[in-house]
């Protein structure tokens, strides 16, 4: 399999962020990202996808659309819409029929944010998705790295110092988000996980002080969606989208925090007597199937299955365990680094069905 790494869930000058679909694109030829997918608020934005070159080096950029129903307020329920090729904005006080509307485009719909609290002290409101009734997305963005500024800053000052410090920020996903697609997949589905920055690069100043909060460039060596394709990626535009487009449904896929280091080369794999499954897939228990874990180098390593921890491993780079047991598994790695523990990796499940 040929590992990608992707950045995705970004905003450009066409919505509320600060750069160009060209500055994006520079940015990730800088910092090694593969693959761009930008999802501007309520607007597909045409003639800027394919890809961009710079220095014998290039990225595919694609671009999607987050959409939500802007006559709600407080703004609820925002999807990422990947693949569509057409605008759909105006289906989104549904957001049933947007789904619908997205599968029948042939695109990918991912729950944004699932849970984004009120941050009073720069007065953001609660934007989580509250609409739980809805079927036939693709997956939920399990990791939002500019949404968790919410959750470990509790005042303005707190916002400014991460602000400064960019790399203290990210801990990992939300429990209470890891715990909600743990509940979705209790239900039998394949929801695929994926990492977003909602990247703005916000242009700030306090007197003659003026910063970027969050360059584009930190948020692509920070969360990324790293993508396992069957083959490298061609140079050809339309044929490397479709093959990004297909590991991101099919769900062979892992969130990788690779600020503190690469989490290139993670693997989660399962062999059964006769078959075998990566990430996404299903593969029957039968007389018993070995879950294999690598690891790009040490660190603490967890294995779920329906939720719960079955299995831990401290400072391995190489862990195995064999089950009989039907359910889904997923792996969860940290790091010790800047003073807590950090979430590094976090794969997408394995099927194991009786």
């Amino acid at each position: 399999m040929e590992e990608i790494t992707v950045n995705l869930h970004m905003h450009t000058s066409f919505s509320d962020g600060s750069g160009s679909h060209a500055d994006l694109a520079r940015a990730a030829m800088q910092t090694g990202v593969d693959a761009l997918i930008v999802t501007d608020h309520n607007v597909w934005v045409q003639g800027k996808k394919g890809y961009y070159t710079e220095n014998g080096k290039r990225v595919l950029l694609i671009v999607g659309e987050e959409v939500h129903d802007q006559a709600r307020q407080p703004q609820k329920n925002h999807l990422l819409v990947i693949g569509a090729n057409r605008e759909l904005a105006e289906y989104a006080p549904n957001p049933q029929n947007l789904i619908d509307q997205v599968r029948t485009a042939g695109g990918l719909a991912f729950i944004a944010h699932p849970i984004d609290p009120e941050f009073r002290a720069v007065g953001e409101p609660d934007i989580s998705w509250v609409d739980w009734s809805v079927q036939g997305y693709t997956g939920i963005e399990l990791w939002n790295g500019f949404s968790e500024l919410k959750f470990v800053a509790h005042s303005t000052l707190q916002a400014g110092i991460y602000a400064f410090l960019p790399h203290l920020l990210a801990h990992g996903p939300l429990p209470q988000t890891l715990q909600l697609w743990d509940s979705l997949l209790a239900g039998k589905r394949h929801v695929v996980a994926v990492g977003g920055s909602d990247a703005h690069a916000l242009q700030k100043h306090l007197g003659p002080i003026r910063r970027t909060v969050f360059p584009y460039t930190y948020h692509y060596r920070a969360v990324n969606t790293h993508l396992l394709l069957p083959e490298p990626l061609s140079g050809d535009e339309d044929a490397d989208t479709r093959a990004v487009l297909d590991a991101l449904r099919q769900g062979h896929v892992f969130i990788g925090y690779d600020l503190p280091a690469s989490t290139c080369g993670f693997r989660f794999t399962a062999q059964g007597k006769d078959a075998s499954a990566q990430m996404g897939e299903s593969l029957p228990v039968n007389e018993g199937v070995t879950l294999q874990i690598r690891l790009p180098h040490h660190a603490d390593c967890q294995l779920l299955r329906d939720g719960q921890i079955i299995k831990q491993w401290h400072n391995r780079e190489v862990c195995t365990l064999i089950t009989t047991q039907p359910g889904v598994y997923r792996v969860e790695v940290y790091l010790n680094v800047w003073g807590r523990r950090r979430g590094w990796i976090f794969s997408n499940p394995i099927y194991l069905e009786e």
